[in-house]
C-alpha cells in the first residue's frame, strides 16, 4: 500500500461493492488516509479480506434488500461522512432483443435503486449535520450507447441523472453528490458474455476507440478526490475516468 494523507481522519465513510475491485480499492484508501469505513458487499469471504483496520466495520449482505441498507447505515452511529456508492453487476452484453426480464430486474435493483436507497439513507444523515460528500459509480455506458447490455447501459445513464437531481436537491445543505463514469477497469466483476451479437457489438467499438483497462486504484482516486474536501466546491459533476475514451 502506498503512503497516502490523513484528509479522512476521523470521518465515517460507507463504501458498497467493498469487497474487490473499485471497491475494495476505495475502502482500503480510505481506511489507510484514516476513514472509519463501514464497507458492505454480498460475498463475506471477499469482505472478510478487505483491510479496513481496527475501526472499520463489514456487513455482508445484498445490498437489494432494504434490511441490509438499514444495517450498513446503522453501523455509522448517527454519523456519515461520505458515501461511495460502487456495488454493481453487468448484464451479459445482453441487447435488447435478448434481454430477459431476471437480467433486467436483477441489474436494475443493484445498479440503480440499491444506489437510490443507499444515497437516500446518507442524505437523510448528512443533511441535519450540514456536511457530506456522495460519489456514485456509473460507467462509460452512462455515457454512450455502445459499451454495455441494454439493462447495464439502462442502469448506468439512470445512475447520473440520479446524481445530478440529488446534487440539485441537496444544493444549499452541504451535502455534495458526484458520479464518476469509469472505462475499461480490471476488477473482480463478472463480465462473462451471455449474446455474442452484444459482446462483440461492444468489442468492435472497444477494440477500436478505449484505451487500455484501468487498474481499480485509479478509479478509487477519482473516487476519493471527490469525497475529500479537496473537491469542496464540485457537486453534480460527471467525472469520466476512462483515459479519454469519452472524449471521442
Amino acid at each position: 500500500m502506498p503512503h497516502f494523507s490523513s484528509r479522512f481522519a476521523g470521518k465515517t465513510v460507507v463504501v458498497t461493492g467493498a469487497g474487490s475491485g473499485i471497491g475494495r480499492a476505495t475502502a482500503e484508501r480510505l481506511a489507510a488516509e484514516g476513514a472509519r469505513v463501514v464497507a458492505s458487499d454480498i460475498d463475506p469471504a471477499r469482505l472478510d479480506a478487505v483491510e479496513l483496520g481496527a475501526a472499520g466495520v463489514k456487513v455482508a449482505g445484498d445490498i437489494t434488500q432494504a434490511a441490509v441498507v438499514a444495517s450498513v447505515f446503522d453501523a455509522c452511529e448517527g454519523r456519515l461522512d461520505g458515501l461511495a456508492n460502487v456495488a454493481g453487476v453487468m448484464d451479459g452484453f445482453l441487447p435488447i432483443a435478448e434481454v430477459d426480464d431476471e437480467t433486467w430486474d436483477r441489474v436494475l435493483a443493484v445498479n440503480l435503486t440499491a444506489v437510490m436507497r443507499c444515497t437516500r439513507a446518507a442524505v437523510r444523515l448528512m443533511e441535519p449535520a450540514g456536511a457530506g460528500s456522495i460519489v456514485q459509480v456509473a460507467s462509460e455506458a452512462g455515457l454512450r450507447g455502445s459499451a454495455g447490455g441494454v439493462s447495464y447501459t439502462a442502469a448506468k445513464h439512470a445512475v447520473i441523472g440520479l446524481g445530478r437531481s440529488a446534487a440539485f436537491a441537496c444544493k444549499g445543505t452541504g451535502v455534495r453528490v458526484n458520479v464518476v463514469a469509469p472505462g475499461g477497469v480490471i476488477t473482480g466483476i463478472d463480465a462473462t458474455p451471455r449474446s455474442e451479437k452484444g459482446f462483440q457489438s461492444v468489442m468492435t467499438v472497444l477494440m477500436a476507440a478505449a484505451p487500455g483497462l484501468a487498474d481499480a486504484g485509479d478509479i478509487a482516486a477519482a473516487i476519493t478526490w471527490l469525497l475529500s474536501d479537496e473537491a469542496k466546491n464540485v457537486s453534480g459533476a460527471v467525472l469520466a475516468s476512462d483515459g479519454g475514451w469519452s472524449s471521442i
